[in-house]
């Protein structure tokens, strides 16, 4: 083990991590937003329970998103400060935009909407929340951009006196054409995060709280949250597909390692299980579906597409000698990880729906184990997704043009990596007991009772009110 493994891992660890917030936060500031618009637009009452509701949910999300974001950009100075160096000048542009207008916009916005209930008219206060989920996904494009031009540089120039790579098109950067499918395929799985969650919490209410006086809200809310489901798991199955065909471009040996294809085929079969030597080398046994990976890679059924062991030959000859081949058995199964926890979210919404067929109450508590393990799959589904994203790139930090292991800070010892990996590991593990007991706390007090409590006297202005979580 040296510093580069540690930092490796903790690279690893706080971007998974991170992660688990992001997607949440992108896909349930839209739907509470939503909410809020049928409420506005309906006043109908059980709106606004499921607004006020889940958009506590929401806040406590957002909050530990923004405190492990922070940590995670720290380490591209602490960590790789060499890869920093080299691309910095391209690097930090879409960042740069991303933390004075996105962020900006998103964090200005959610103060608006937090303590604007009642102090701001109700189309401005709607806005508000609008403003801030638009502010959550330009965020995530302008970070996908930056991720992007590690998978597939574009607008650049390296300049031979310095050594770094020098931006030249920022428009290419912003329109590389990995950013523009990976954007629309991470959004589509965020809104799989998002609609699972407002199934797992409604069910949980429907079946223990069948009689309740919120029951429609609840109802309404777990049929929003499954079509939301669905319709974004048709999304991710589409923008996968696109992006599948452009990885085949781009990263041809990503796409082989994603499939365990040794040899050049044409047609080429999808392996649905393939168990390779130990060292990666070959395949030693196989079962296919065949044309199928033609046509996912190619658009073609009958296309040709490279097995690893002739990539390897060629980046070989085209980058000097060494190991151009990612570690096949986390590249094959985190994408197939990363499918399978995607559709079986999508199955579990279907029994949800049918649940509630001809206007039924969902009464099975086999459902409700499922719904409630509902969330955690889309979760699981984007974090392999980014495990495979990131590993299939390897050997390289910047695809073709910087080896990962010369993007490491030389100046930091094997002692420091590992000192705050285990201090951030740690803070992370705490944080994520507290967002977890918060979330379920909020989660099981149902929605809030909007009946006016007689002991506020309405004569005070406004400004006298306390400012409070519960709005």
């Amino acid at each position: 083990m040296d510093a580069l493994d540690v930092a490796r891992w903790q690279f690893g660890v706080t971007t998974v991590y991170h992660f688990l917030f992001v997607p949440l936060t992108i896909g349930l500031s839209v739907l509470v937003a939503i909410l809020q618009t049928l409420w506005h637009r309906t006043g109908d009452e059980k709106y606004l329970k499921l607004t006020k509701f889940y958009g506590k949910l929401f806040l406590i999300n957002f909050a530990m998103g923004v405190v492990t974001g922070i940590v995670q950009e720290f380490q591209f100075g602490m960590n790789w400060s060499d890869y920093s160096r080299f691309v910095g000048d391209i690097f930090g542009a879409p960042l740069a935009i991303e933390a004075l207008v996105a962020f900006f916009l998103e964090s200005t916005f959610i103060g608006l909407w937090i303590f604007g209930w009642d102090r701001l008219p109700k189309r401005l206060h709607l806005a508000s929340i609008w403003a801030a989920a638009i502010g959550s996904n330009l965020s995530a494009y302008f970070i996908l951009a930056a991720n992007s031009f590690m998978q597939n540089p574009v607008g650049y120039r390296v300049n031979p006196d310095t050594g770094r790579a020098e931006l030249t098109d920022f428009v290419a950067v912003l329109t590389n054409k990995v950013a523009m499918i990976t954007f629309p395929h991470t959004i589509a799985g965020a809104f799989l995060v998002a609609g699972s969650l407002l199934v797992a919490v409604a069910m949980w209410h429907l079946v223990r709280n069948r009689d309740s006086a919120d029951t429609p809200a609840y109802r309404f809310a777990a049929k929003f949250g499954s079509w939301v489901t669905l319709v974004s798991a048709a999304a991710v199955a589409i923008t996968g597909d696109i992006q599948g065909k452009i990885m085949t471009q781009v990263q041809p040996m990503k796409m082989a390692a994603a499939e365990g294809l040794y040899t050049t085929e044409s047609p080429a079969s999808f392996s649905v299980l393939t168990v390779g030597s130990l060292d990666g080398s070959r395949e030693l046994f196989a079962l296919k579906i065949p044309h199928l990976l033609s046509w996912l890679g190619t658009g073609d059924p009958n296309g040709t597409v490279h097995g690893i062991n002739d990539l390897q030959a060629q980046y070989a000859a085209q980058y000097g000698a060494g190991s151009y081949t990612p570690i096949i058995p986390v590249t094959y199964w985190s994408f197939r990880f990363m499918i399978g926890f995607g559709m079986a979210a999508a199955a579990i919404a279907l029994l949800v729906l049918w649940s509630q067929r001809k206007g039924r109450t969902p009464t099975s508590k086999w459902l409700l184990r499922a719904g409630l393990v509902m969330p955690l799959l889309p979760l699981a589904a984007n974090s392999f997704g980014w495990i495979f994203t990131e590993m299939g790139r390897q050997p390289w930090i910047v695809f073709g043009e910087m080896l990962t292991r010369d993007g490491v800070s030389r100046s930091v010892s094997l002692t420091e990596v590992l000192t705050s990996f285990t201090a951030f590991t740690l803070i992370y593990a705490a944080l994520a007991v507290v967002e977890v007991k918060l979330l379920l706390r909020y989660a099981k007090a149902g929605v809030p009772d909007l009946t006016p409590n007689p002991e506020i006297d309405d004569s005070h202005d406004d400004a006298e009110r306390p400012l409070a979580f519960a709005y």
